[in-house]
C-alpha cells in the first residue's frame, strides 16, 4: 500500500467512526475537514471504499432517506449507497490511531493524524508531536546549512524564497513547542494530587490543548495576509 493510500484508509475510518456516510458526504467531508484531500476525485475514494469492505472494515447499506427510496423506482436512479463501519473497522482504526512511527510526522500524514487527535489517548499525542518536531528541527537544520553555503550564488528573490521557507518551518517547531508543552501541563494537572484521583486517559480527553487561540494552526499572528 503506498504512503498515500494509507492516510485515505485512515481518515476514512476515523470519518466513519463518528457516523455512517454516503460517498458524496464522506467526499465533502475529506475535502473541508482534512486539506491534505483537497485535490483527490471520486476516483481514488472509491476504490479504497471497495478495498474495505472486501477487508470486512466497511460495509455498504442502501440509503434510508425516505425522499430516496421513493425517487429510486420512478426515476431509475441508483440509491445511495451508506457506507458503516464494522468492529472489525473500529479495531482497524484503533491499530492506526496507536502507531507512532515515522510515517506519523511527515507533513500529509500528520496533518491526517491531528485531525484525529480528539480520538488519540494523550501519550500517543505526545509521541507523534514530539516525532514531528525533531522531524522538523532536523529539516530546519539543514534549511541553514544550505541557506550559508549557496547565500552568494542566489537572487534577491531565491533568497527570499527560501527564507520564507525557514520562516514557516520555524512557525510550526513554535507551535509544536506550545502543543507539547500544553499536553505536559495538562497530563501533569491530572496527576497532581490537587488534582483529585487520577483519571484514566480517553481518546476523547483533550485537556492538553491551548484554549487561547486557535490552536489548529499556527500563531495568528504570523499571518502575512493582514
Amino acid at each position: 500500500m503506498s504512503r498515500r493510500s494509507g492516510i485515505l484508509e485512515f481518515a476514512v475510518l476515523g470519518l466513519l467512526r463518528e457516523s455512517p456516510m454516503h460517498g458524496y458526504e464522506l467526499r465533502k467531508r475529506l475535502n473541508t475537514s482534512l486539506g491534505v484531500f483537497r485535490a483527490f476525485s471520486y476516483g481514488t475514494l472509491y476504490p479504497c471504499l471497495k478495498t474495505l469492505v472486501a477487508n470486512g472494515w466497511l460495509i455498504e447499506e442502501p440509503s434510508n432517506t425516505p425522499d430516496e427510496a421513493h425517487a429510486t423506482p420512478l426515476t431509475g436512479r441508483r440509491a445511495k449507497i451508506v457506507y458503516r463501519l464494522t468492529a472489525e473497522g473500529k479495531e482497524r482504526f484503533e491499530e492506526l490511531l496507536s502507531q507512532t512511527g515515522p510515517d506519523a510526522y511527515e507533513d500529509e500524514h500528520f496533518a491526517a493524524r491531528f485531525a484525529f487527535f480528539g480520538q488519540t489517548s494523550r501519550d500517543v499525542r505526545m509521541r507523534v508531536l514530539e516525532g514531528r518536531r525533531s522531524r522538523l528541527e532536523e529539516r530546519l537544520e539543514k534549511m541553514r546549512a544550505s541557506l550559508a553555503r549557496t547565500r552568494e550564488r542566489l537572487d534577491d528573490y531565491t533568497l527570499e524564497l527560501q527564507r520564507h521557507g525557514m520562516e514557516s518551518v520555524e512557525r510550526e517547531v513554535r507551535w509544536l513547542n506550545e502543543l507539547i508543552e500544553s499536553e505536559r501541563t495538562g497530563r501533569d494537572q491530572r496527576q497532581s494530587p490537587a488534582a483529585g484521583a487520577a483519571e484514566q486517559d480517553t481518546p476523547t480527553d483533550t485537556g492538553g490543548l491551548p484554549r487561547h487561540r486557535d490552536s489548529t494552526r499556527p500563531d495568528p499572528s504570523d499571518d502575512t495576509t493582514k
